[in-house]
């Protein structure tokens, strides 16, 4: 089966981003994807915090789900919407991601646990815990290409949160980013594979690219990689779409060749000497 990756340089301007999202849906599913992926903040990227507030808003409004949901009825087409900035009731923000199979409805939605507090040796500063409300759950959906993990970016710095999705049945792991440039030299391609490797699963990690409206820089190079760790695609650092095809025979080949999954124990309780 074929999937589609959407890498892109989302702006401050939700209308726009819906823009370019429903040409990509329209692009997957020309190109033969049954399910195309798109990257953390699909609908917005904008530090400014009094900026962004205007556009934040509750699920139901959402202008860029909506767009969203209506081409993926209209083509046919599963997507995994990376995430969207949302209010809460309780008026903290949600990173939250959506599952939209073919007829434009949503089957699943998870909450990033992970929130990225960290100051960085560029000078960048990140404090999304002072905005954002962390996830209270992970979670597996089924869909056309297997069931899917899905975590949002700094997630993928916490195995543990993988091994339990692995656990919960998860074949493909989902892992849309919007990575620093330092970071994402460092560790965002050594990390996909390692979590694609430990899971014997396929990762699919759709990512923002380049200069952004609101000054930071991403590091781009969405990414699949099979459950061996062999990379099939990287997309580099340009804005589109990209394709790779997921075969899920490789799932059970490499299961079977390196049966890690129904080796691996529960760990006991940790004895500390000394």
């Amino acid at each position: 089966m074929k999937v589609a990756v959407a890498q892109m340089t989302s702006g401050i301007d939700p209308a726009a981003n819906a823009d370019f999202l429903v040409d990509a849906v329209k692009r997957a599913a020309d190109g033969g994807a049954v399910m195309l992926f798109t990257p953390e903040m699909s609908g917005l990227l904008d530090r400014n915090r009094p900026r962004s507030a205007a556009h934040i808003v509750p699920e139901r409004d959402d202008r860029v789900l909506a767009a969203v949901s209506e081409a993926a009825a209209r083509h046919g087409i599963w997507v995994a919407l990376g995430s969207l900035a949302l209010a809460r009731d309780d008026g903290r923000r949600a990173n939250r991601t959506f599952v939209i199979d073919d007829r434009g409805a949503v089957r699943a939605r998870y909450d990033k646990l992970h929130l990225f507090d960290v100051d960085l040796d560029t000078g960048e500063s990140w404090r999304e815990s002072s905005v954002y409300a962390p996830g209270e759950q992970a979670v597996v959906v089924d869909t056309p290409i297997g069931p899917l993990g899905l975590s949002i970016c700094y997630d993928l710095r916490f195995p543990d949160l993988y091994r339990a999705m692995s656990d919960a049945g998860a074949t493909i792991l989902a892992i849309p980013a919007a990575f620093t440039r330092p970071t994402g030299t460092a560790h965002w391609e050594v990390m996909l594979r390692a979590r694609a490797i430990e899971s014997s699963a396929f990762v699919i990690a759709a990512a923002q690219t380049g200069e952004h409206e609101d000054g930071r820089a991403t590091w781009g190079h969405s990414m699949v990689v099979d459950p061996w760790g062999d990379v099939l695609l990287d997309m580099g650092e340009e804005a589109g779409v990209g394709f790779a095809d997921i075969d899920s025979a490789r799932i059970a080949e490499v299961r079977s060749r390196l049966p890690s999954l129904a080796n691996r124990r529960a760990i006991p309780p940790v004895e500390r000497i000394g």
